[in-house]
């Protein structure tokens, strides 16, 4: 009965975090897509005045048609429309679905166990809890930053960085969760719960201190009105995804976590003559 109820939950939670995609594309696509373009428009801006201040050269004939192959090879394999379009639908879908799979079973393993709240509170604070440990936090010390703005060679380092922060994120939430659990017993569970959130905060900080920044993820002289702009709206679509998750989960699982019980008690009833 257990490992079934896991596996509705976890169907249900693709399904939510396919739905919650949805919105998320739709806010990606609104108020994500035009501060992209302005950050490709900048871009493309600085290349042509260093290739207009560049020193001709007396490549003649030669090198004007190196030119046209290099431009060639640099021609992008997926068009612009079609990766503000289909791409992004796609990666932020695939990004909903494959999150909400996983938020589904921290759900399955934290009803009944921080506190007696039901389904639907629970998946509230599960996806608070996941939008805070897996977005929030590393984003305040990694922020987003709009494509081609940064230093191309430093993009695997950034990655791993952001990962990193992403991970250390994830235990620390779940150390404080286990650190309040101990501690409420003894402290009471308000105490213990502030205790824990003050550690969390503690450890974060030393984080913080610790990582490295990325200095190179944002060229000098990049508007500062359209980077903030970039980040408000990477910040936006996080938001709605886990919201609109946390909403929709929470009804799918309240609905299927109350047929089981419903269908527990029948069978209870239904074997109850036999055992007397």
């Amino acid at each position: 009965m257990y490992a079934s109820t896991v596996r509705g939950l976890l169907v249900r939670g693709m399904l939510a975090g396919l739905i919650a995609g949805l919105f998320a594309f739709a806010v990606a696509y609104v108020v994500g897509e035009p501060p992209v373009r302005g950050s490709i428009a900048v871009e493309e801006a600085a290349a042509a005045q260093d290739a207009a201040s560049a020193p001709s050269g007396h490549a003649g004939h030669g090198g004007d048609a190196a030119s046209g192959e290099a431009a060639e090879e640099e021609e992008e394999l997926v068009s612009r429309p079609v990766q503000s379009t289909v791409g992004l639908a796609t990666g932020v879908l695939v990004y909903g679905v494959a999150l909400g799979g996983i938020a589904s079973l921290a759900f399955s393993f934290a009803l009944g166990r921080v506190g007696g709240f039901s389904p639907r509170a629970t998946a509230a604070l599960t996806g608070a809890g996941a939008f805070g440990l897996v977005y929030l936090v590393p984003f305040l010390k990694y922020p987003a930053t709009p494509p081609a703005v940064g230093n191309p060679d430093t993009i695997g380092q950034r990655t791993t960085l952001f990962f990193l922060m992403i991970l250390l994120s994830v235990l620390l939430g779940v150390g404080a969760i286990v650190l309040g659990r101990r501690l409420a017993p003894r402290l009471g569970n308000w105490n213990a719960t502030l205790t824990a959130a003050g550690g969390f905060v503690v450890a974060t900080a030393l984080a913080f201190v610790f990582l490295p920044d990325n200095s190179d993820a944002v060229q000098p002289g990049f508007p500062a009105a359209l980077l903030w702009e970039f980040r408000i709206a990477s910040l936006a679509v996080q938001l709605v995804l886990w919201t609109v998750f946390a909403v929709v989960f929470g009804v799918l699982a309240q609905r299927l976590l109350a047929e089981r019980t419903d269908d527990a008690e029948v069978t209870a009833r239904q074997q109850a003559p036999a055992l007397g």
